[in-house]
């Protein structure tokens, strides 16, 4: 965005063809435009959240342009773009996010790993891994400071990190960052939980990729496992 960072708003609304819009939430408050957003993500009225997200901004600029209301309205529009595959539409409003979550609270962060992230998943979707993995290594660098090693929104990073390398071809390498996200999921959410069928599966997947089929077998029937209980 750099120098255009100031018409930010209309911009976003422009290119939509929603700036003509606007007026009907004029009356609206920043916080019930985002409600109003996130219930159309609800219902999966990825348009209308557009819109909504859209109007959240502008509402959030009255407040100076790097309030972290700002940053806040950019992300929830970035990620309704990336749930719709927008990819060249969602990176420059996540990097926009980005510079004011830095901005407003430094470089160490929760806004701030979520943010990066959000972007690291964005380029692996897209075939960008070298763009991918310093943003996921970083992300999970903060939140280990912030949270501690043994923390489901580590074991996040950590299974995404793993993630991009098996999306890369290198599942020896993800293999251990998915048997250190089920050791903490296990601990922190319990054996039983969704969560832990997940990573379950997808160390299976690698196991696979690696050759070693029956430890995946075992490790597939423990996650049909844990979902049967809560089925």
């Amino acid at each position: 965005m750099g120098k255009q960072t100031a018409s930010l708003t209309f911009a976003l609304l422009a290119a939509t063809g929603l700036a003509a819009m606007v007026p009907s939430c004029q009356q609206q408050t920043w916080e019930s435009v985002m409600t109003a957003g996130q219930e159309a993500v609800r219902q999966g009225n990825y348009a209308e959240a557009e819109h909504m997200f859209q109007v959240a901004v502008q509402k959030a600029e009255t407040f100076g342009r790097e309030d972290r209301r700002v940053a806040v309205s950019l992300s929830q529009l970035a990620q309704v773009y990336a749930g719709q595959g927008k990819h060249a539409e969602a990176e420059p409003v996540y990097l926009q996010a980005l510079k004011i979550y830095q901005a407003v609270h430094g470089e160490n962060h929760a806004d701030v790993a979520a943010t990066l992230n959000n972007l690291g998943v964005l380029h692996r979707m897209y075939g960008q891994y070298a763009e991918a993995e310093p943003l996921l290594s970083r992300s999970l660098a903060i939140k280990e400071r912030l949270l501690g090693p043994n923390h489901p929104d580590v074991a996040l990073s950590v299974a995404n990190l793993g993630q991009l390398y098996v999306a890369q071809g290198q599942p020896a390498k993800a293999e251990p960052l998915y048997r250190r996200a089920l050791s903490i999921k296990r601990e922190a959410l319990g054996m039983s939980h969704p969560e832990v069928a997940k990573t379950l599966e997808d160390l299976a997947n690698v196991l696979r990729k690696l050759g070693r089929s029956p430890e995946a077998v075992a490790l597939d029937l423990q996650a049909r496992e844990i979902r049967a209980k809560r089925s």
